[in-house]
């Protein structure tokens, strides 16, 4: 074959492709978010149950693309706690995981995406969890100030438990 039969080969393969993969994807999508109101309940929640126990913290709750919705922060939580807990939500909104779950996968010293931790605003330690409903992520929570990334996540996981039925569906 000579170079225009190729060129002519690979632009109808490449047309071809792209008409199939036109018709196969929508050209709009659309996602649950997780609202104000609920948003705003989970971070009480969270903020409650650190409080109860003695611990200051700062609670932020994202959409599901790690964009704040509520920041709360308890009198006495340090100014670091509330960079961190941003952090942790948007960690768990990005790799819609908990960020302990994250941590624990990149942490190890073969692991292939070491990456992760040299990026600005990454959080790998305990607090931040995704919220889900139904088996969709529709937005995420942070929790920071508490002793240990392990108690930090009985605050988000009690956030979650409070909006649990509001986010049935």
């Amino acid at each position: 074959m000579n170079i225009k039969m190729n060129r002519a080969v690979l632009a109808a393969a490449f047309i071809g492709v792209s008409a199939v993969r036109a018709e196969e994807a929508p050209a709009t999508w659309s996602q649950k978010v997780i609202g104000d109101a609920v948003a705003l309940k989970a971070a009480e929640a969270a903020k409650t149950e650190c409080e109860q126990r003695g611990w200051p913290v700062s609670v932020l709750a994202t959409d599901l693309s790690g964009l704040p919705i509520v920041l709360l922060r308890s009198r006495y939580a340090g100014w670091h706690t509330v960079d961190e807990a941003t952090g942790k939500a948007r960690t768990a909104a990005s790799w819609r995981q908990p960020t302990r779950a994250v941590a624990a996968r990149v942490t190890k010293a073969d692991a292939p995406e070491k990456g992760i931790l040299s990026i600005p605003g990454v959080v790998m330690i305990g607090g931040g969890l995704p919220i889900d409903a139904s088996g969709q992520m529709v937005g995420a929570i942070g929790v920071s100030g508490a002793p240990g990334g392990e108690n930090d996540d009985i605050c988000a996981k009690a956030g979650l438990s409070a909006v649990e039925a509001d986010l049935a569906f």
